[in-house]
């Protein structure tokens, strides 16, 4: 059987996440009028990969001591023969206004809101081994209903499972992997033994009670 959890998550900055999500509605809007939305999307993508490959790079953009001409200047030598000019547009608004440091942010949210339209629903699939392909279709038949919408499945494997599947949906974990099952009985022996031993305490210390 599939429990679900929640389960411990980065702190996330509310208020940064919801600047974000202005950012990429105004983004998202002018991507779907261009018609070249998911390129345009996908270009977002690769600024994320090359922030991710030059942390330094990130710091610049974020850093409030770098006036914004500067790191619109930065922009232009890094992206401009990369990226159309809708996306670079967009990374100069958000130098401009100081928020340069949310393209990440920036980028989930995109994603995010471009999969609500289109019924799509991320999920993370982990799992001890990789799945075969006709397991892949039958499990993505079974998500259908457990998250109402067509699920876009993000793979990875991990062995540490010993067995079974993790899926998360969204803040979501469903979890019946062999490791979990191991863990929950282990916790449950933990707890069975605190009360037993408290029990020899109370006796101990009111002998002859009820």
């Amino acid at each position: 059987m599939i429990d679900s959890a929640k389960q411990n998550k980065p702190t996330v900055n509310v208020g940064a996440q919801r600047v974000a999500a202005v950012y990429a509605k105004a983004f998202l809007g002018a991507a779907e009028k261009s018609g070249q939305t998911e390129a345009l999307i996908e270009e977002l993508a690769a600024v994320r990969a090359v922030l991710n490959q030059y942390p330094k790079l990130e710091a610049v953009f974020a850093s409030a001591l770098v006036p914004h001409e500067e790191k619109a200047q930065l922009l232009d030598r890094l992206f401009a023969k990369g990226l159309s000019p809708l996306s670079l547009d967009g990374l100069k608004v958000l130098a401009r206004r100081g928020r340069l440091d949310l393209v990440r942010a920036v980028e989930d949210e995109v994603r995010k809101l471009y999969d609500q339209r289109r019924g799509r629903v991320r999920v993370e699939l982990r799992t001890a081994t990789p799945l075969e392909d006709g397991l892949s279709r039958s499990l993505a038949d079974s998500l259908r209903k457990i998250v109402g919408g067509e699920p876009e499945v993000e793979p990875s494997v991990d062995p540490a499972l010993i067995g079974g599947v993790v899926l998360r949906v969204g803040d979501t974990v469903y979890d019946a992997s062999v490791a979990w099952q191991l863990q929950k009985v282990r916790q449950s022996m933990i707890t069975r033994s605190v009360h037993e031993i408290q029990s020899r305490r109370d006796r101990f210390r009111h002998p002859g009670g009820n």
